[in-house]
């Protein structure tokens, strides 16, 4: 199971727990010396959970996070090995690092000391708390790029060859380039309504000279959001026809009116349009799936060897 962006930083902000807590929560797993309790695997979950989640009945809810606990709290297991590790390896972060990382959050959005600080009391978050899990985000980001980004190397050799044995898997013609936001369907005119509104204020920031990728990352419920909203290149036979229909009137950088198809209210960007076999735009395609293949495959190397030789006990 993959988790976005934003569901790593909830599963960070509530990975620590006190010990009053624990003397009056009941105990999910045990990793080394550390515990990760019930709460804050349910609070985890009802935090992420999707609109349409959020609107079921309470006993809809508890059948929802009753089936997917145990994949959840595999997560928490895994992001506490990693800090536990970067605390072993000594990766650590900064006050200033700390504070630099606020910094590029505010700047990003436009915000200034005090309406930074009033969006997290809104979000029910403690500052000073939120500067804890932040450092946590960053030495999650450097220790995994220690142990696995910083080992990846995909050659010029690699990426021909690959090229060479798939041929007809990577041709570009009749291509486009597209980036997304994505708000999914819902049951229920009501729910139709507030995608909409939030369409229409995407479509208004754009037009304020805001850029669609932070937009993405901020707002689409499709995977591709932690990419700023990148499809990368897909050929036409295999997109939809509302899709088509939307694409036959855009030009390279324009970005669409908001519309429908059955997976919910999209708003594409046309980053480019590939008539004719592009060798270039080929290379480029296969050494990123390439290096993303390779830091997967990677990646759970290194968090098996991790739990083999951790003591995990699993008390759900």
């Amino acid at each position: 199971m993959r988790f976005s962006f934003v569901t790593v930083i909830m599963l960070l902000f509530f990975s620590a727990v006190s010990s009053a807590s624990v003397l009056m929560d009941r105990v999910v797993a045990i990793v080394n010396k550390e515990v990760i309790t019930w709460s804050e695997l349910y609070r985890l979950m009802e935090t992420d959970a999707s609109s349409q989640v959020k609107e079921l009945n309470e006993e809809g809810r508890k059948k929802v996070f009753k089936d997917n606990e145990a994949a959840y709290l595999e997560t928490l297991i895994n992001i506490r090995l990693q800090l536990q590790e970067a605390a072993v390896t000594g990766v650590g972060a900064s006050s200033e690092e700390v504070a630099e990382a606020i910094e590029n959050i505010k700047r990003k959005y436009g915000m200034s000391d005090a309406a930074f600080r009033d969006s997290l009391k809104k979000e029910g978050y403690d500052f000073d708390e939120y500067k804890r899990r932040l450092r946590e985000q960053i030495i999650l980001s450097k220790i995994t790029n220690h142990a696995v980004g910083s080992k990846i190397v995909v050659s010029d050799d690699d990426v021909h060859q690959y090229m060479k044995d798939n041929r007809g898997n990577i041709d570009t013609a009749g291509s486009y380039r597209i980036s997304q936001i994505l708000f999914k369907r819902a049951e229920g005119a009501a729910n139709g309504a507030k995608a909409e509104e939030k369409a229409a204020a995407v479509i208004q920031r754009l037009k304020n000279g805001e850029r669609f990728s932070d937009l993405a990352r901020e707002y689409s419920e499709d995977p591709s959001a932690r990419a700023g909203g990148e499809l990368g290149i897909i050929k036409k036979e295999y997109l939809s026809d509302e899709f088509i229909e939307v694409l036959a009137a855009m030009k390279p950088h324009e970005v669409s009116s908001p519309f429908w198809t059955d997976k919910g209210l999209h708003i594409i960007k046309l980053e480019e349009k590939l008539e004719h076999e592009d060798r270039n735009v080929a290379l480029e395609q296969t050494r990123k799936m390439l290096k993303n293949k390779t830091y997967d495959e990677k990646y759970n190397t290194w968090i098996k060897e991790l739990r083999e030789k951790a003591f995990i006990e699993i008390r759900l």
